[in-house]
């Protein structure tokens, strides 16, 4: 039998652990294979080392907070290309801006529906996939 290869490799990092399984369950349930990192400096880490095709980042965490994380990942070379998703409990225009201007590609307030999360999720590789073919 045939082994399916996962649709995108993708790294979620957040300290709460129901988001990340939540966003683990709805990622791997559609063909993803997922990636976690419960702070901000294993995810710095685990980008430089896995190299995932999205990363979905929390704003607010332990040792490194998501803004930094963004930062870190878009001034190297290794890993500026990767596309990136700001998850934030802060719901507002001006969360938006701050996550934009860091270099994020797009961002997804918290509580979110899981539905919108894929409909992001897809958006966001879809645009890479298409920037590359360029």
């Amino acid at each position: 039998m045939q082994q399916l290869r996962p649709k995108a490799r993708v790294l979620v990092a957040d300290d709460d652990p129901a988001i990340v399984e939540l966003v683990r369950l709805n990622l791997e349930v559609r063909g993803y294979e997922v990636l976690t990192a419960d702070n901000g400096a294993d995810a710095i880490r685990m980008a430089m080392t896995e190299k995932p095709n999205l990363l979905i980042v929390d704003v607010l965490m332990p040792e490194v907070d998501g803004y930094e994380v963004i930062r870190v990942l878009k001034e190297s070379p290794e890993t500026a290309h990767i596309p990136i998703i700001v998850l934030t409990a802060y719901a507002s225009d001006v969360g938006a801006m701050v996550s934009w201007m860091q270099g994020a590609d797009s961002y997804l307030a918290k509580p979110f529906n899981p539905d919108e999360l894929l409909v992001v999720v897809e958006r966001v590789l879809a645009s890479e996939r298409s920037t590359e073919a360029n």
